[in-house]
């Protein structure tokens, strides 16, 4: 895996292209620019899309324009790979075999100049999240799939203009936020005794980075109030704001 790798999550690309939404994709695509002066590998940990189901025989027009931008930094020689997250596991063959050079539906391990990487979008991983990891199961089930698959494209996303809604339920209370963090170091603290390096989470949209005894915890911003990324330059991983830097 080439470096630098950046690990990108929590884009939530809408189905609805509105002005707002133009300039938050016009935001990740300067990102894109960056990485194809700089090269390397780019890694994104879940929720790329806010809704993605795809049809044996239908994709989703609505992100055209990603499909196009990522074909570039593929022919440039950009790798990209891709976690699966809450709002976009429904994922086949296009994004597996056209977008993504690699896609993985569950949590997974990497290892980069002999650093180890644990990447997990997060999403049911809180000793509190029971009845969660329950619907999870559920909706990632062969049976819940193939049902959905029945309804009709246009009422299936019908259904996901609902779910896909607007930004302002991305934010969560302090309090929340403080539990969080609280709960990922002590899992975090979990992966670095039994030797890896770093682990990287989305799903929380905190944008921040901590030092967990002799490891780095980075856990993704969302890109409608914190967008950033981590970036690990074959020595060390480091959490940027791309809107300090966009």
């Amino acid at each position: 895996m080439n470096t630098p790798v950046y690990f990108i999550s929590d884009i939530h690309l809408k189905l609805s292209l509105d002005d707002d939404e133009k300039k938050r994709r016009n935001k990740l695509y300067r990102l894109f620019d960056k990485i194809l002066e700089t090269g390397g590998t780019c890694f994104f940990v879940g929720d790329l899309f806010d809704f993605y189901f795809e049809y044996p025989d239908m994709i989703p027009k609505s992100y055209s324009d990603f499909y196009d931008k990522a074909r570039i930094l593929r022919e440039n020689g950009i790798s990209l790979y891709f976690l699966a997250g809450n709002h976009d596991y429904w994922v086949g063959d296009h994004i597996k075999n056209d977008i993504m050079d690699e896609v993985y539906l569950d949590d997974n391990e990497i290892e980069v100049n002999g650093k180890r990487f644990y990447l997990t979008h997060g999403d049911g991983l809180l000793s509190w999240d029971h009845g969660y990891r329950l619907l999870k199961k559920v909706i990632r089930s062969k049976t819940f799939i193939w049902l959905f698959r029945w309804l009709h494209p246009t009422i299936g996303y019908r259904i996901a203009r609902i779910i896909s809604r607007s930004g302002n339920h991305y934010t969560h209370t302090a309090s929340f936020n403080k539990d969080v963090r609280i709960e990922l170091q002590k899992i975090a603290k979990m992966h670095f005794d039994n030797g890896f390096d770093y682990m990287i989470s989305g799903h929380y949209h905190l944008g921040e980075i901590f030092s967990v005894n002799k490891g780095k915890l980075a856990v993704l911003g969302d890109w409608f109030h914190r967008p950033s990324y981590a970036v690990f330059d074959g020595n060390d991983l480091e959490l940027r704001l791309w809107e300090n830097d966009a």
